[in-house]
This record gives C-alpha cells, sequence and structure tokens, in this order.
C-alpha cells in the first residue's frame, strides 16, 4: 500500500536524511518520476561508481537541462559527493540532485564535503497520523509505531518489526563495521530500548548491558548519527538553573522501540503507554517541523507544568507565535 507523504519536493537541490524503511525510495520515486536514477544499494552501479566516480558526470551530461538527478543511500559512497559538486559548479542550476541516505555518521566522520550550502537538507520519517488519516487505533500505533511496511501489511506487523530490527544489526552496524563488538552493542540496544522515553543515567546502562561506560556513550552516537534515535535535553529557564537532572533518549519509533526491547509478542503493559505516548508524540512534532520548516528545539523540563516531560517552549522555539 502506498501513502501520500506530506513533504513537498524542494525546488532545488537538496539532501534527504531518514532511518531505512521509513520510505524514502518511494516518496523520491513518486515526485520524481522521470529523473535519472543512481541506486547505491545496487551492487552493480555501486562497483561501478566506486572504480571511476566521473561515471557519474558522464551519464547525467547525456540528459536534457533540468533533469533531476537522485542518488539513493549516498552515504555508502561520500566521495562522489566530490563529483556531484564539481558537476553543480560546472552547470549551475542545470541539474538538480535530490541525494539521500539513512546514516550521516560516514559522512560526518570523514569530513566529507556536504556541497558548501549548494543543497538544503530535509528530513524523512515514519508514517504520520495524517498520513494515516487518522484511521488506525492509537492502541495499534503505540504497539506496532508507523512504519510504512508495518502499515501496510498489519497482519505481519511482528514479522515485519522482527526482521527490521535484524537487518538494521547487520546492515548498518555490522557491514559498516561501526562497531568490533555486535554482540555488546545488541545488549547494550536492548538495554537502551528498555530505558526508552527516561531520564538516561548512563554508567546504570553500561552496568545493565555489561559494557564499559565510555562505549555506551560512543553506542549512542552510533544511534544519533544511524537516525535511530535522538536525545533530548533539559529544558532550562537560566543557564545556572537545571529543570531535569538529565536528558532522555527517544527512539524514532513506538513499534522498533518495542521490537528492540523484546516485547513486541507481548501486549502493552501500563508502565510502557507513557514513554511510548511521548515517543509517538515526539515523531509527529519533528514531522511537522521538518514539513513546516518552522525551526526551534525540543526539551524537556517542568516548562507549562511538565516536569520531566517533552515540551515546547514557544517563545524560544518559535518566536512567540
Amino acid at each position: 500500500m502506498q501513502y501520500k507523504r506530506n513533504l513537498t519536493l524542494p525546488r532545488r537541490s537538496f539532501f534527504v536524511f531518514g532511518p531505512r524503511g521509513t520510505g524514502k525510495t518511494t516518496w523520491l520515486k513518486t515526485v520524481l518520476p522521470q529523473a535519472l536514477w543512481f541506486d547505491l544499494l545496487d551492487t552493480k552501479t555501486f562497483l561501478g561508481l566506486s572504480r571511476d566516480p566521473s561515471l557519474l558526470e558522464k551519464r547525467i551530461d547525456a540528459q536534457p537541462p533540468g533533469t533531476w538527478v537522485v542518488i539513493d543511500e549516498v552515504q555508502k559512497l561520500p566521495a562522489l559527493l566530490d563529483e556531484v559538486q564539481k558537476i553543480m559548479g560546472r552547470f549551475p542550476d542545470k541539474y538538480p540532485f535530490a541525494l539521500s541516505g539513512s546514516s550521516a555518521r560516514k559522512l560526518k566522520r570523514l569530513g566529507t564535503n556536504l556541497l558548501a550550502g549548494r543543497a538544503i537538507n530535509r528530513s524523512f520519517f515514519p508514517l504520520t497520523c495524517s498520513e494515516l488519516e487518522y484511521k488506525v487505533p492509537p492502541e495499534s500505533l503505540l504497539q506496532f509505531g508507523t512504519l510504512p511496511s508495518v502499515r501496510g501489511d498489519g497482519e505481519s506487523a511482528r514479522d515485519i518489526l522482527d526482521a527490521y530490527v535484524t537487518n538494521y544489526l547487520k546492515e548498518e552496524i555490522q557491514q559498516e563495521a561501526l562497531t568490533k563488538d555486535l554482540g555488546s552493542f545488541s545488549r547494550f540496544l536492548e538495554v537502551a530500548a528498555l530505558c526508552n522515553g527516561q531520564a538516561v543515567n548512563v554508567s546504570n546502562i553500561a552496568r545493565d548491558a555489561a559494557v564499559a561506560r565510555p562505549t555506551v556513550q560512543r553506542y549512542f552516537d552510533v544511534l544519533i548519527h544511524t537516525l535511530i534515535g535522538v536525545w533530548i535535553l533539559p529544558w532550562k529557564k537560566k543557564a545556572k538553573i537545571k529543570e531535569v537532572n538529565h536528558p532522555k533518549f527517544y527512539f524514532f519509533d513506538p513499534g522498533v522501540v518495542r521490537a528492540v526491547s523484546g516485547l513486541l509478542h507481548d501486549p502493552i503493559e501500563k508502565s510502557e503507554k507513557g514513554p511510548l505516548l511521548e515517543t509517538l508524540v515526539l515523531h509527529e512534532l519533528r514531522a511537522w517541523q521538518n514539513v513546516s520548516q518552522c525551526g526551534g528545539q525540543f526539551f524537556l523540563g517542568d516548562a507549562f507544568g511538565f516536569r520531566g516531560r517533552l515540551c515546547l517552549d514557544p517563545r524560544k522555539n518559535f518566536g512567540g507565535n
């Protein structure tokens, strides 16, 4: 089943980053059906451009002006961005690019050229309630989340989420060599998921996962850079006043949280509902923030009376509007 997404196609070259399985490729194929396409998950395409990146320019040169060029999973071959910038320099505004990715870690680690402002940034998320036309019961949203493949085949939701977690561990962690010890990362991931939406104590997580504290901090960085989760920091009314002692870490989708924590096949416990609801609300807010391009930042704190909960300070985030 294909869903109509709320994100509008930018008028100029852009990056779009989002976790695997959120529908980036499907959306790009829908809004850019005539684009020249380079899928770096395709072995033949990847190997050809790896051996000779100049093939990119040769193929683009044969296209009429105004042709969109899509490079899917661009983080697989970061050096290709140098070719993209060269083409942009030679033919300003002649060939707009759409560059998608499911991980920004490799690009940032290698100090990759991000086109020096020639391309704008967009984010991609799982389905929102409006994209689902508000037809999915809240309990199901909390239990299985909003990944397109999950919502398109509700009967297989558990199997799809189990496979998603397994494939994520294999492809994003093992294949990209983000950690040498997959076993310790797996233990960390399960403990981190059980702590989703709660104040994070790194020392406690290190003890429960039997992993060194510095390693836990590095693993959290892996989750951030591979777009699997996000930190929400304490809200401070004044620079010297801490309203909340610890930040919270949220995974990007309630269903993925339950799959990682090993609770997917169990009924939702009452203690889960609060953090899962916060996860869903944060997802909706981040997706809306991205589509509306309103800017701003999310915090935790006792602003508006919600101590320790996800909250927004409209004066700080939206200029008082």
